[in-house]
C-alpha cells in the first residue's frame, strides 16, 4: 500500500459520513485538510448530493470553518449536466425534481427548467418534493421522455431521528408508477470520476478517492481505476468491506488516520 499512497497527488472527498456528520464536522477535519496542503495535495469535495447547489456547499464548508471556493465542488448535478450536453445534445427543456438551488444550475448551465412542455425528466434529491410534482414527472415518464436520476443514494445520512428519502428511493418509486428505469449517473458511475480527472489535469491512478459508503464511493474508485480509502465514519462497516469480492484499497477509521500515513509515508520516502 505505500506505493499507492505515494502515488497519490489528489484526494476527493465524500463529505456526509466522511468530513462531517449533518451539521456536525469530524474533530479531525480542519487538521486532515491541513495535512494536505503541507504535503502538496490538492483536493475537491465530491458528493451525490443534489439538495444543494454549489454556492450553497461552500456556504455550509465556510460556516463550519473550511475555507473552500466553487471549483473545489463537485457534485453529481455537474455530471448529469455533462451527460445532457453529450448523450441528449437536443434537449433544452427538463423538468426537474429538485430543490430550487438545483434548478438554478441546470439553468446556469443554460438548461430551461419547464414542467409544461419537457424534453427529459431530471430527478434529484428533492427536499422540497410534493405529491403534484411526483405525478407530473411520473406523467412525463410515462410518455416515453429520458428518465435520469442524478445519483443512486436511496437515503442521505443524518444525524437526526429521521430517515431522509434520497433520489434513488424516489426514482424507484417513479419505476414502479411507470414501469420504466432510470438511467443513474452520479457515484459509482465512473465518468464521474473522470470527467473530474480531466478537469483537474491530474490521471485518475493518482487520485483518491475517500468516502463512507462502499456502493458509491469505493465502487467508483474501483471502476475508474483510482485509489480507494474507505473511512469507517459514516455508513460502511469493516466487516462489510471484508465481504466485498474486491476489498477497498485502504480502510481507515477516519480521514485523521489517513492523514498520519500519508504525512508518515512521505516522511520515510525522503529518509
Amino acid at each position: 500500500m505505500l506505493t499507492e499512497i505515494l502515488r497519490v497527488r489528489h484526494v476527493v472527498l465524500d463529505m456526509d459520513g466522511t468530513i462531517y456528520r449533518g451539521s456536525r464536522l469530524f474533530d479531525c477535519t480542519l487538521r486532515f485538510l491541513e495535512q494536505l496542503q503541507s504535503l502538496g495535495i490538492g483536493y475537491t469535495f465530491l458528493t451525490n448530493n443534489t439538495s444543494r447547489g454549489k454556492a450553497d456547499y461552500v456556504e455550509k464548508l465556510r460556516g463550519l470553518g473550511i475555507r473552500v471556493h466553487e471549483q473545489q465542488i463537485y457534485t453529481s448535478a455537474d455530471s448529469t449536466i455533462a451527460y445532457l450536453r453529450r448523450s441528449l445534445p437536443a434537449v433544452k427543456r427538463i423538468a426537474v425534481l429538485g430543490t430550487p438551488s438545483l434548478c438554478r444550475q441546470f439553468e446556469g448551465a443554460h438548461f430551461v427548467v419547464d414542467r409544461e412542455a419537457p424534453q427529459a425528466v431530471i430527478v434529484g434529491f428533492d427536499t422540497t418534493l410534493n405529491y403534484e410534482r411526483l405525478c407530473r414527472a411520473a406523467y412525463w415518464i410515462r410518455e416515453g421522455l429520458p428518465f435520469i436520476g442524478t445519483h443512486p443514494d436511496l437515503v442521505c445520512p443524518t444525524d437526526e431521528p429521521t430517515v431522509l428519502v434520497d433520489c434513488g428511493a424516489i426514482c424507484a418509486c417513479l419505476a414502479a408508477a411507470t414501469g420504466r428505469s432510470p438511467i443513474l449517473l452520479g457515484k459509482p458511475d465512473p465518468a464521474i470520476l473522470r470527467g473530474l480527472s480531466e478537469q483537474l489535469q491530474v490521471p485518475v491512478s493518482d487520485i483518491a478517492v475517500v468516502g463512507d459508503r462502499l456502493y458509491t464511493d469505493i465502487a467508483m474508485a474501483q471502476k475508474a481505476g483510482a485509489i480507494s480509502v474507505l473511512v469507517l465514519s459514516g455508513e460502511a462497516t469493516a466487516k462489510e468491506a471484508d465481504a466485498m469480492p474486491q476489498s477497498p484499497d485502504l480502510v481507515v477509521p477516519d480521514i485523521g488516520v489517513l492523514g498520519k500515513l500519508l504525512g508518515d509515508a512521505r516522511n520515510r520516502a525522503s529518509q
